[in-house]
């Protein structure tokens, strides 16, 4: 599989006016930690570029001992993009609507029994169920345990390259519906199905879209949203869609990240899957961090279709937010 040569050349030239900064990578394809910034600062222009060459190329960069609070998160954010309310499901941090909490046993109340455990399970790009899912989200670690809670991030760009050129022509014309729904095997409680009720989101998303910067191919295949293939026959298209979720989350597209108190996490939502922790459930020890999402623009398919709403609004910037 060729390395993206022309996101590996923008990358050299933007750090060649920041000398400072230094991009390591983390995995064969996806995933670098970038150091010599400190992000309570607001950025240069040269830096915000070195930083978005940095995602683009590696599709989620980490950052270490950056200890932001609330605002600092949120002024940091914004040198990217506009951002979306917390979540448009599941509410906001009182006070500050751009910030979503992410704590330990912030589902408890979603689902009850116990969900099928397969390799996907868990897999998921934020919030895909809307018409225009977040351009990209940044992840900041608070309280960590000493050990456990590490987060997965998958090259969905890396993971479409891998597949066959009749595979690859077939999935460009066929489109998905996502949606807000338990996990296979798993009930919705009566207060996860009034929430989505009250904040409905269904889309239909192309299987492969086309990145708005990058021009790369995606698979986008978001295991915990997408629910069907439109036009396949059920179990065809149920056969085809855990082929390809199972081929997105192989191990040689993934990066692993162990969290520290103060690490940051920045990935493209729209090139990347990632799976939260269930280990930390083993654990006596708390866990919370805080997330922030950036306006995004509706998909495009390799076909040239661009995405359909089905239900509810756009993800709209927090100050005019619909939710």
């Amino acid at each position: 599989m060729p390395l993206p040569q022309p996101l590996q050349r923008q990358l050299e030239q933007a750090l060649h006016a920041t000398p400072h900064i230094q991009v390591l990578p983390q995995s064969a394809h996806i995933g670098a930690l970038v150091t010599g910034l400190d992000l309570r600062q607001p950025l240069r222009a040269d830096e915000v570029a070195s930083v978005r060459a940095a995602l683009l190329r590696w599709k989620v960069v980490f950052f270490r001992d950056q200890h932001l609070d609330h605002t600092q998160h949120i002024a940091f954010a914004r040198q990217f993009g506009e951002l979306t309310l917390g979540h448009p499901v599941f509410g906001h941090v009182e006070g500050h609507p751009e910030l979503y909490s992410i704590a330990k046993h912030r589902k408890a109340n979603r689902h009850a029994g116990q969900a099928e455990q397969r390799p996907w399970t868990g897999w998921h790009a934020d919030v895909t169920a809307a018409h225009n899912p977040p351009a990209a989200s940044i992840l900041r670690g608070v309280t960590i345990p000493p050990y456990g809670g590490d987060t997965q991030w998958t090259n969905l760009a890396a993971a479409y390259a891998a597949l066959s050129a009749p595979l690859q022509g077939f999935l460009d014309g066929l489109r998905g519906e996502h949606r807000f729904a338990p996990p296979a095997g798993a009930q919705a409680t009566a207060e996860y199905l009034q929430a989505v009720r009250q904040n409905e989101l269904v889309s239909e998303h192309p299987l492969v879209t086309v990145h708005p910067e990058t021009g790369e191919k995606v698979l986008y295949v978001s295991p915990g949203f997408l629910k069907r293939i439109v036009d396949l026959h059920p179990r065809e298209g149920r056969v085809l869609l855990e082929f390809l979720w199972e081929h997105a989350v192989r191990s040689e597209f993934t990066v692993r990240f162990k969290w520290e108190p103060g690490s940051i996490a920045f990935w493209d939502n729209r090139a990347t899957a990632h799976v939260a922790p269930s280990d930390i459930f083993a654990l006596d020890f708390d866990r919370q961090l805080y997330r922030s999402t950036l306006v995004g623009h509706v998909p495009v398919g390799a076909d040239g279709r661009a995405s359909t709403a089905i239900a509810g609004d756009p993800m709209l910037a927090a100050h005019g937010a619909a939710y």
